[in-house]
């Protein structure tokens, strides 16, 4: 006899259960709002989304007043077009709000960096992840006015106050490479570093010239522009980098596709890697594992940025008190060949 019973959609109490608290914790935990341990919300957050529960986002808005919607926009350059979805950084990053807000019952719009400002004030959301902010961002300006919340991805280049923000560790992402690069045998450590209006590069700078200061060993710095073409740009630093005298015995890329310049820099000057040279950098993107050889780099956990963004936005949305409002994410060291000290061998 075949089963006539269908999915039932999980209920508030069955979260409840399976996380070891009352409802009402469960909706707090669930809306971001209420008094809670990150470590109850959490624990609540898993338990639902194990058993596929998600909070009815259209009633409850219609209740309350809202949409239930949450936007994510991405910084413009003028007409330049940003193939953002292309680059693995964002693409982990707009997946990670992306599952963060539908755990907590709320929809996820990505909005084209191509929006007239009419469509940036009017579309209806209840707040916004505002994704790399720059020091004159058009976007932020714009969605200020509406008075809505915004997270930014990223320290805005000239906070003010009251602003909330989610960013990557970049002093610890970068001495995270920085110290493993000393430990297999490098001493003189290059840093490419691109020309940019975000506080990205010049966090990754002040980082790199502190650590440099603290072991006497030389600050050996190229800056490229990144626009309106960064891989040429990059390579040619790179390899002004390992045309000086003394050349670098290691060099650090801070974009996504900066290993990959790396070694076609190297590989243009005839040095080998690791054996010539170290290289690493801070990439997301998985074909390192297969580059010849394999690089070296620190992840710096777009998937969690993400996911804090959300949490912080919906916290704010909901009034919530008590709530740090400047957050960082801890990133992650995932060494490979092309970092491993050559063993040198003694003549026969």
């Amino acid at each position: 006899m075949e089963s006539t019973h269908g999915w039932r959609r999980p209920t508030l109490g069955v979260v409840a259960a399976l996380a070891g608290v009352s409802t009402a914790t469960v909706s707090n935990a669930l809306n971001g709002t209420g008094r809670l341990s990150e470590a109850t919300r959490q624990r609540v957050i898993t338990a639902a989304r194990e058993l596929g529960y998600a909070p009815a986002s259209t009633a409850r808005a219609v209740a309350c007043g809202s949409t239930g919607v949450l936007g994510l926009t991405m910084t413009t350059y003028g007409d330049l077009p940003v193939p953002y979805t292309e680059i693995p950084y964002y693409a982990q990053l707009t997946l990670g709000a992306m599952a963060a807000a539908h755990d907590r019952g709320y929809l996820l719009m990505t909005m084209p960096s191509s929006l007239s400002p009419w469509m940036w004030l009017n579309a209806p959301l209840d707040g916004v992840i505002h994704v790399g902010p720059r020091a004159d961002d058009p976007v932020c300006a714009l969605l200020r006015e509406r008075g809505i919340p915004i997270v930014n991805e990223g320290r805005p280049p000239r906070p003010r106050r009251g602003d909330a923000w989610v960013d990557a560790d970049h002093d610890e992402a970068l001495r995270l490479l920085l110290d493993h690069l000393t430990e297999a045998g490098a001493r003189r450590i290059g840093l490419s570093l691109p020309r940019h209006d975000d506080t990205y590069p010049h966090e990754i700078e002040r980082a790199y010239i502190a650590w440099c200061t603290e072991r006497d060993l030389p600050a050996l710095v190229e800056e490229y522009a990144t626009l309106p073409d960064y891989f040429s740009a990059e390579r040619a630093a790179v390899a002004r980098l390992l045309t000086r005298d003394p050349r670098p015995d290691a060099v650090i890329g801070v974009y996504s596709d900066s290993g990959h310049n790396i070694l076609a820099a190297a590989r243009d000057l005839d040095l080998l890697v690791p054996r010539d040279l170290l290289v690493a950098c801070i990439s997301e993107d998985k074909d390192y594992a297969t580059t010849a050889p394999p690089v070296t780099t620190v992840s710096l956990r777009p998937d969690r940025v993400g996911d804090e963004a959300v949490d912080l936005l919906i916290a704010l949305i909901n009034r919530r008190t008590g709530v740090d409002r400047r957050r960082t994410v801890r990133p992650a060291l995932i060494a490979r060949r092309s970092t491993q000290a050559v063993a040198e061998t003694t003549p026969s």
